[in-house]
């Protein structure tokens, strides 16, 4: 198979959690480059079709579906909806997500549980379902989207609950790695350092001397940069690996 070849995802169908802005709204152009047909999940249905029409303006046209995947029933009407529209599911991005800038002495049991039930319960409910699914067909793939801070302590912003949930996260994607991998299935993980977006303060003058200066490369990372990992994960490039969790930090965490 020609290099450029194992990049490719023609013919496959891909599901992005949290897809309708930012980090999901890049990782489903970039599938959609990469050849696969993309669904996108997401709560703004403005955005979603926004994005829809977005990439569908140079791509094959996506699948929007509104769903709160916090819920496991609208998890796996989602799984359904996707089997409907295209006959088949493939790969799955869980990037949904959700932080809260706390010390942990003022973290409520709610902002608690709200991080919890979507950076880590809602993953799980995702991955189970379609897990299930890959299983039975006997290939699937899926990319969690984890987090440097599963690996560090962010600082000056005090996160303890969005620390713990992606180090969740990074375990969970190697246990469901280790436990699917018979069946076909792999699972794998990238942990983002400071990405710009458009919920990120990365820009704020607070921020500059440690998420910036502190960094190797002295710099913030671009959705764009961040995109072709997600591709290289989901695609047969990476069919020997699973269970990892790939760091795209700028070098972040290295210190």
């Amino acid at each position: 198979m020609p290099l450029e070849d194992r990049f490719s995802l023609h013919g496959r169908v891909a599901v992005v959690t949290g897809g309708t802005r930012g980090l999901g709204e890049g990782f489903a152009r970039a599938l959609a480059q990469a050849g696969a047909q993309v669904a996108i999940i997401g709560r703004d249905d403005e955005k979603g079709q926004r994005v829809s029409e977005s990439i569908a303006a140079t791509e094959a046209a996506p699948l929007y579906l509104h769903a709160d995947i916090t819920q496991p029933d609208e998890v796996r009407s989602v799984l359904s909806s996707v089997l409907d529209h295209f006959g088949r599911a493939d790969i799955l991005v869980n990037n949904a997500g959700t932080c809260i800038h706390s010390p942990a002495l003022d973290v409520t049991v709610e902002q608690w549980r709200q991080v919890m039930d979507l950076n880590l319960d809602a993953l799980w409910s995702c991955s189970q379902t379609f897990g299930r699914h890959f299983v039975e067909q006997g290939s699937g793939n899926i990319v969690n989207i984890g987090s440097m801070s599963g690996f560090i302590v962010n600082r000056p912003q005090w996160q303890p609950a969005y620390n713990a949930s992606k180090a969740a996260v990074h375990h969970l994607t190697r246990s469901l790695a280790a436990e699917w991998a018979p069946f076909g299935v792999r699972v794998n993980a990238v942990a983002p350092g400071y990405i710009k977006t458009e919920m990120s303060p990365v820009d704020d003058p607070r921020y500059r001397r440690n998420w910036i200066e502190d960094a190797p490369m002295q710099r913030v990372g671009t959705v764009e940069e961040l995109a072709p990992a997600v591709v290289f994960l989901a695609s047969d490039a990476s069919s020997f690996v699973t269970g990892s969790v790939l760091v795209a930090d700028g070098g972040y965490s290295v210190f």
